[in-house]
């Protein structure tokens, strides 16, 4: 009887962490972190990673072994797509986690995949760990991309 009171107990606590992990995956969460020097070494990171002083980005690191990584790869490209009549529209960069260990350290990407949204000084305005939901990136893309005016 005792052991299956312990496992109902497990149980349910492994069905409450699940909860709690999925609950948090592809949620996109605001960051406000201190300003980088400009010529400090996470700048000299992101340039050499091909981000572009001037133009917001949507960074996101994947690698081959990764499953999830394809679903990111196809949400960001559809709605970068969606702003490529800004004045300034996003780049799109994908990076191999394996081939650029140092950047995601420094950025403390801790899971597969993980996206950031960069504003136009190169600075992490959003991020988001799993598959962003199109709406939730769009919203966030549009708070860091000037889009063109009609007259």
């Amino acid at each position: 009887m005792i052991t299956l009171g312990v496992l109902v107990v497990a149980l349910v606590a492994a069905i409450g962490i699940g909860i709690l992990v999925r609950r948090n995956e592809g949620r996109v969460r605001e960051r406000t972190p201190a300003p980088s020097a400009p010529d400090g070494p996470r700048a000299a990171l992101l340039t050499a990673a091909g981000v572009i002083p001037g133009r917001p980005t949507v960074l996101h690191f994947s690698a081959d072994w990764c499953g999830p990584c394809a679903a990111v790869r196809r949400v960001v490209a559809s709605v970068v797509a969606e702003w490529a009549k800004a004045s300034a529209p996003p780049l799109d960069l994908e990076l191999d986690i394996d081939a650029n260990p140092d950047l995601a350290r420094e950025l403390n990407v801790l899971s597969l995949p993980t996206t950031f949204v960069l504003d136009p000084k190169g600075q992490e305005k959003f991020r988001i760990a799993g598959v962003p939901k199109s709406a939730d990136l769009r919203r966030s893309l549009a708070s860091v991309t000037v889009s063109e005016t009609s007259e």
